[in-house]
């Protein structure tokens, strides 16, 4: 469990908060709009009313005590970047920002923030795959081009083992795992046979997946 200061509550930190509740993290929530701070309450551990450009509030939440500080605001870059800045400053262990564009995440990256995540990017871009590719189920980028994703198993799969398969050979895939019922298989073995009613995981490139995918 770790604790976690989560400073933006429009929707994008509304989902944060809700995940971290269910995996059960204890959360301090911080947002300037009353009626945000009231919506997560049910999801986090305590939350305040407060202004995260303030430095005196910030202090006051005793910054160094947090495993890692999330810095959701997405309507207002200013103060994005000054609250990223504040809480380095501070001291802060591990700060992640929100940012919509490369410029953005330059800036962040040079004034307090540890690492930069692009929530409507990795959307557009998970969303683009997903509806031009028949079998993919989930997908997570990587560095350097690579992604994990999770595909429906081809027909063409279907009661052949994994060494006959070759995946790797064929598509440049590494098969991680098989999903069955909701529940994940890593043991898996050269000897696994694919089936109608499972579903893998694979690592790769986006081109490698989005061919095997569209099988």
């Amino acid at each position: 469990m770790k604790t976690v200061l989560l400073i933006g509550l429009g929707r994008f930190g509304k989902h944060i908060a809700r995940k971290l509740y269910e995996l059960r993290h204890e959360v301090l929530a911080v947002d300037t709009d009353e009626e945000r701070v009231n919506e997560v309450l049910p999801y986090v551990t305590s939350a305040q009313i407060g202004d995260s450009t303030n430095q005196e509030f910030l202090e006051s939440l005793g910054i160094k005590n947090f495993d890692v500080c999330i810095v959701a605001i997405g309507d207002d870059f200013q103060s994005s970047l000054e609250t990223a800045s504040l809480l380095h400053e501070l001291g802060a262990k591990r700060v992640i920002a929100r940012a919509s564009r490369g410029v953005q995440a330059k800036f962040l990256l040079r004034n307090g923030a540890d690492e930069v995540v692009y929530p409507e990017k990795q959307l557009a871009s998970w969303t683009a795959l997903r509806c031009t590719s028949d079998h993919i189920i989930d997908y997570v980028e990587l560095d350097d081009g690579y992604a994990i994703a999770e595909l429906e198993v081809p027909d063409e799969w279907i009661g052949k083992t994994i060494l006959t398969l070759d995946v790797r050979k064929r598509y440049g895939l590494t098969i991680l795992a098989i999903r069955r019922d909701g529940k994940l298989n890593m043991s898996i073995t050269a000897d696994t046979v694919m089936s109608g009613d499972t579903s893998v995981l694979v690592l790769g490139t986006e081109k490698a997946i989005q061919k095997c995918s569209n099988k």
